[in-house]
């Protein structure tokens, strides 16, 4: 494997955050150290590798953090582009379309599922945070027919990408 023990990731298992700066680490075949975080009493070296937002993931490479797991994926791709399959498309614009659809699946899909899982407060607070996940995910549903020619299994085509990560 790849990596060579520089690379550590401070996370919380359950976050999709953290998972999938994981997934996109073992598809690229890189060794690194898991470190469990404890959101409830985060550890000095959290606090210093994320000053400004003080959240997991976090990838420490070399001992330099790179922070928010859209970043860090990139961020992997670009700097072991040798290294297992590439997770952003090569072409500027189909790299720009993925980029899009996984801000998209941050900002849409994923505040509508916290929204629904954590914050609402009644009934009809969820049935709103229902409909607004259902129609996000419709849509991201479409763009999937779309960018994969409706024939591939992954978004980006025939392997797994960003937006599917």
């Amino acid at each position: 494997m790849a990596g060579g023990g520089d690379l550590k990731v401070l996370g919380v298992w359950t976050s999709p955050f953290v998972i999938r700066v994981r997934i996109v680490l073992n598809l690229k075949g890189l060794a690194y150290e898991y470190a469990e975080e404890d959101l409830g009493n985060k550890s000095a070296l959290l606090l210093g590798s994320n000053p400004v937002n003080k959240t997991v993931p976090v990838l420490l490479h070399g001992g330099r953090p790179v922070n928010e797991s859209q970043v860090i994926i990139q961020y992997i791709d670009e700097v072991w582009a040798g290294s297992g399959p590439a997770v952003l498309p090569r072409d500027p614009y189909e790299r720009a379309v993925a980029r899009f659809w996984a801000a998209y699946v941050d900002d849409k899909v994923g505040s509508a599922w916290t929204g629904m899982l954590f914050r609402c407060r009644n009934e009809e607070e969820r049935a709103e945070a229902v409909a607004r996940a259902d129609e996000a995910l419709l849509t991201l549903e479409g763009a999937l027919g779309e960018c994969s020619g409706g024939k591939k299994p992954f978004f980006g085509g025939d392997g797994i990408g960003l937006v599917d990560v």
